[in-house]
């Protein structure tokens, strides 16, 4: 699944690319997660804005509101200027402008690319509203997260994954920022002391930039709008590593399942 980093890493692709842009036309293919909410034709003759993002969404402001899109489970955006090429069957979504065609591919039709007239008015507002704070957002600090993790009674790495607390530690992120912060998955979030919410939040962010900068992590399909695979994944230290030795340590990484996600983690670099 496209993680913050990976969205963001898409943002970035082609956000330059097509602000300023006239709209032309749109496509639907099979039906995403959730209806457009207007008529393709109603999207023409709309100026595009500045892409941004909030947790896993990006935001196209155009003339008079804008697209709120996800990715889902598998999906990617790719934006081609010029002609378009002919849509494949999981090309579900083209919005075709001046400078070019953005096109959402969704092998799983999870992804969802829906109308909202701004960010503060439904349904944009009521995907939004219970997203918890960006990692990278000053409000993100060690004193927030111990009193968010206080309010808890599942273990810390369920806690980072619902994303009402902080947005962007998907899995992979999950397990690498509690190994760097030297925290066992399993650990109660209320039991966490001050300190050692101060060392994961920043870990959780200094994970997360690495990730930005090696442009997200491809596990399976993950392309930026230029077709491009991320690189962190070959650089992490418990993600994916059940059986190999730990690289502080030398203990083999083991691997359990909690709230039916794989988590990776070193038994005796991080305690409880």
């Amino acid at each position: 699944m496209p993680e913050l980093p990976e969205v963001e890493t898409t943002r970035q692709s082609f956000a330059p690319r097509i602000a300023g842009a006239r709209v032309t036309g749109a496509r639907l293919g099979k039906p995403l997660r959730w209806p457009l909410g207007c008529a393709p034709e109603a999207l023409v003759d709309r100026v595009v804005g500045e892409a941004s993002r909030r947790g896993k969404y990006l935001w196209l402001p155009l003339t008079g509101g804008g697209l709120l899109m996800h990715l889902g489970m598998s999906g990617s955006l790719g934006f081609r200027e010029g002609e378009a090429a002919e849509p494949a069957a999981h090309d579900h979504f083209d919005l075709h402008t001046t400078r070019g065609t953005l096109r959402l591919t969704d092998p799983r039709r999870f992804g969802a690319v829906v109308w909202s007239a701004a960010l503060d008015q439904d349904p944009a507002l009521k995907l939004l509203s219970g997203l918890g704070v960006e990692p990278f957002d000053p409000a993100f600090t060690g004193a927030y997260l111990h009193a968010a993790l206080q309010r808890r009674r599942v273990a810390v790495k369920l806690a980072l994954l619902s994303g009402d607390i902080v947005v962007g530690a998907g899995n992979i992120y999950a397990c690498e920022a509690l190994f760097a912060a030297g925290i066992d998955p399993r650990t109660p979030s209320d039991r966490l002391s001050r300190p050692r919410c101060e060392r994961l939040a920043g870990a959780v962010r200094d994970i997360l930039a690495r990730a930005l900068a090696l442009g997200g992590s491809t596990l399976r399909d993950f392309r930026d709008s230029h077709g491009m695979a991320g690189a962190f994944q070959d650089q992490a230290r418990v993600y994916g590593r059940e059986g190999l030795p730990c690289t502080v340590c030398g203990t083999p990484v083991r691997r359990i399942v909690q709230g039916q996600r794989s988590t990776f983690f070193c038994p005796v670099c991080q305690k409880r």
